[in-house]
């Protein structure tokens, strides 16, 4: 009999173990360099955009998220928090939004892209502390009692309304920061990126 048609078993068991092998150490190797081509966290905090689910965000309440290392805050506002805001054109520094703190399509009156949600850094302007939400009207915590509700800053007392527009005669110089944001779908938002354009 020929030995070219005799199989050598031991060999093929050797073969398929070493390319077994083989294959899984490409794979090994491969996991740490597909790894690396993903945003790291210093990325991230660098500016990288942050993709954030909105769904479960009720009229009245806000979350905040980071991005950049800053706090940001989204914030859905109910339809009295909304009805207050034409109310105070008189009162805040910047009513109209003038000055270059947020995107252009939110230079508006809610400074934002759909009005009952404002997406605003939580950063005073002034010394960069950050405010807390004072959403309730009336004289708790201090505040007068024809107090509207807003934001109020608790280092220097700057005060904020609903959609982050300083009062007049307060320390802080500027409206509340709001970062480029687009909506990816209805209760998806993705901050730090506006894919729109507008």
């Amino acid at each position: 009999m020929s030995t070219e048609g005799k199989v050598d078993c031991g060999r093929r068991r050797l073969l398929i173990a070493t390319a077994a092998v083989g294959g899984a150490g490409a794979v090994t190797a491969m996991v740490p360099f597909l790894s690396s081509m993903l945003p790291s966290e210093r990325a991230k905090a660098a500016g990288a955009p942050v993709e954030v689910d909105i769904a479960s965000i009720a009229p009245g309440q806000m979350i905040t998220v980071e991005w950049r290392g800053k706090p940001v805050w989204i914030f859905n506002r109910n339809q009295d928090m909304l009805d207050t805001l034409p109310k105070l054109e008189d009162a805040v520094a910047d009513p109209k939004s003038e000055v270059k703190q947020q995107p252009d399509y939110c230079k508006n009156a809610t400074r934002s892209i759909k009005p009952n949600l404002l997406v605003a850094v939580g950063i005073c302007t002034h010394l960069g502390c950050s405010p807390s939400s004072k959403f309730k009207k009336g004289a708790d915590d201090g505040m007068a009692a024809d107090w509207p509700g807003g934001f109020l800053c608790p280092c220097h007392g700057s005060t904020f309304d609903f959609a982050g527009r300083v009062y007049k005669s307060k320390p802080a110089p500027t409206n509340l920061e709001v970062p480029p944001h687009t909506y990816l779908t209805d209760t998806r938002i993705l901050i730090g990126e506006d894919k729109k354009g507008a």
